[in-house]
């Protein structure tokens, strides 16, 4: 057994009060991220982990690249014959998971997922690099290959088939709106007394926001 209570860090950098935050969840993700993007420690601010629940009722998560958010929620791309695409269309929920532990926080957002119009779909995809263009072509997403070279062959094949050419978005790939109902940000504290701060929205679209014990 390998033993890990030496690892310890105190938590100073931070105070999240219940009198200082947005009222709104979006408006106080916008103050964090944009904190986190500016830091320059932290590689991709945008990454979060999605996680989604499979047929066997366990979770699985993964990390995904964060494209847009604005009030209405927040925007991911993938193939929707993948895991996650599987498992969104059976139950379109799942929770966001933002960790910047540089600035010792992080933010946990439950969220009802559906996907976005096909027009959002194509104005995104040709703003992609060439080569990530080619890339969705070239990956059925989650599915067993025989090995590394079975897809880089199809790589090749595709940019001789598209040399000089518009490279079409495949239709199984798109983008998902996550749309939070409740959202909780985590600020570490000394003495593991963090500060945690959960919004629930009520049937009226506003917040409820309330302190949680660490």
């Amino acid at each position: 057994m390998e033993i890990l209570h030496h690892k310890r860090k105190v938590y100073t950098q931070g105070v999240l009060l219940k009198s200082s935050v947005k009222q709104n969840p979006i408006d106080q993700f916008d103050i964090w991220y944009k904190e986190a993007e500016q830091n320059p420690q932290i590689a991709e601010a945008n990454a979060t982990a999605l996680s989604t629940v499979e047929e066997d009722y366990c979770p699985r998560t993964r990390m995904v690249l964060l494209k847009a958010y604005s009030k209405e929620g927040f925007i991911f791309y993938t193939h929707y014959t993948s895991k996650k695409g599987s498992a969104l269309k059976d139950f379109p929920k799942g929770c966001l998971l933002f960790f910047w532990p540089e600035l010792e926080r992080q933010i946990i957002m439950k969220c009802e997922i559906k996907k976005l119009p096909e027009n959002l779909n194509d104005i995104y995809f040709d703003s992609r690099p060439r080569g990530s263009k080619l890339g969705a072509l070239a990956s059925r997403q989650s599915q067993v290959i025989p090995d590394r070279n079975s897809l880089d062959a199809e790589l090749k094949r595709l940019e001789k088939k598209y040399e000089n050419k518009e490279i079409p978005r495949p239709k199984t790939w798109g983008g998902y709106i996550a749309s939070p109902y409740e959202t909780e940000f985590w600020q570490g504290r000394e003495n593991r007394l963090h500060d945690r701060i959960l919004y629930t929205k009520k049937e009226d679209g506003l917040w409820d926001i309330n302190r949680l014990a660490p």
